[in-house]
């Protein structure tokens, strides 16, 4: 259950969706975005005011309005009947908090301040995605291929640890790095080539 359509409640249903939640959204406005995925049938929209039956059934609710007073009557109705709830950036109201979350590929990186701030989350979570490229997405892909790879391979407990561990290094990174440069390149050349070839 997500309560109030704006940009906040967007983003709680989009991280929702991703994670195959069935949603029941309920309020009275939406804003584009949010229209757009109704439209689409992505989740159920019901177009009012919240009542503290809505809450019935749900296995959790966001509270994500812009009243105060709404968001707690959330959490009220929550309590009452036994459903998490998250009143967004009302840590007084909030069953569980959401991490802001860097997502680059399989590798997710979440930073929580325990509701103390999510401001400062949404901070470090903006300089972890300068620090953390998309590189990083392929890495860790290239890294589990490879750990599969090992884990297949008889050794003993020892060397696998010592294979598995370098595998995750810096260096191993830099390599990494070094290579798909070096592939980006030949690609570029090769297509130079075939461009200036006669046709």
């Amino acid at each position: 259950m997500v309560v109030g359509g704006g940009r906040i409640a967007g983003d709680k249903i989009a991280g929702l969706l991703r994670h195959g939640a069935r949603i029941v959204m309920v309020s009275p406005r939406a804003d584009r975005r949010v229209q757009e995925q109704a439209r689409l049938r992505k989740f159920e929209w019901r177009r009012r005011e919240f009542s503290a039956r809505d809450v019935e059934g749900a296995f959790l609710a966001i509270a994500a309005t812009n009243s105060p007073d709404v968001n707690e009557a959330v959490f009220r109705a929550c309590r009452a009947r036994g459903v998490l709830c998250n009143a967004v950036d009302d840590p007084e109201h909030c069953d569980f908090f959401y991490p802001a979350v860097v997502r680059r590929g399989p590798l997710q990186i979440a930073i929580s301040t325990n509701g103390c701030s999510p401001a400062l989350a949404s901070r470090l979570r903006q300089e972890l995605e300068q620090e953390f490229g998309p590189e990083w997405g392929a890495w860790v892909e290239h890294v589990g291929k490879t750990r599969r790879e090992v884990l297949r391979k008889e050794m003993s407990p020892g060397a696998r640890r010592k294979q598995l561990m370098e595998m995750a290094s810096s260096r191993a990174f830099r390599e990494f790095l070094r290579a798909r440069k070096r592939g980006d390149a030949a690609v570029g050349r090769r297509k130079r080539e075939s461009q200036l070839r006669p046709r």
